[in-house]
């Protein structure tokens, strides 16, 4: 992923907020590059990382894809077909309830929500706000996805001895993030 955001789409409200978010649903904003990962490849991850079936109980968490063109709207729907037809698994014989949406205008969700897997991490954490210091800075940082990643569980020791010295920590900073990674056992 070269950057991840969070924030609300879908709706008509002008300026949403967590607090007021009108008709928008929450949702996660993808930049990715598409020489290192496919946005098929992206839909499998998409696919198996939620509950498909599951009914939608609120517009603010509604399961969507958001689509931005007709390639991106063949795609999600021929991937959505293809597990509402799986004849074993977890989706068999059940309705796929995940919706597949034209994009709309898209808000940025309120700092406090942005890498907030990270924002757990207090020496990690400082470290990203001396390197970047506003806050569209850092919502915006690759590394600080990649961290945001790291300190939650996604992302191994392999890709991690990989990358650690481009995410500009300190070596303080490293030696937590190893131990974080490691309490994951990947």
């Amino acid at each position: 992923m070269v950057r991840t955001r969070v924030g609300y789409t879908g709706g008509k409200k002008l300026n949403p907020t967590y607090y007021s978010l009108g008709d928008h649903t929450e949702t996660l904003q993808i930049d990715y590059d598409p020489t290192v990962i496919t946005y098929d490849e992206l839909l499998a991850i998409f696919w198996s990382s939620h509950n498909p079936t599951r009914r939608t109980w609120s517009q603010q968490y509604k399961a969507a894809i958001f689509v931005h063109n007709e390639r991106q709207q063949r795609q999600a729907e021929r991937s959505k077909s293809a597990i509402s037809e799986e004849k074993t698994g977890r989706f068999f014989n059940r309705k796929i309830h995940t919706e597949i949406i034209p994009a709309s205008t898209f808000y940025l969700a309120e700092n406090y929500h942005h890498k907030y897997l990270l924002q757990h991490s207090p020496q990690i954490w400082a470290e990203i706000r001396e390197i970047y210091g506003k806050p569209s800075d850092w919502i915006d940082s690759t590394a600080a996805a990649r961290l945001n990643a790291y300190v939650g569980g996604y992302g191994s020791s392999i890709q991690l001895e990989e990358e650690i010295k481009a995410l500009g920590l300190s070596a303080a900073g490293q030696k937590q993030l190893w131990k974080l990674v490691r309490r994951f056992g990947k």
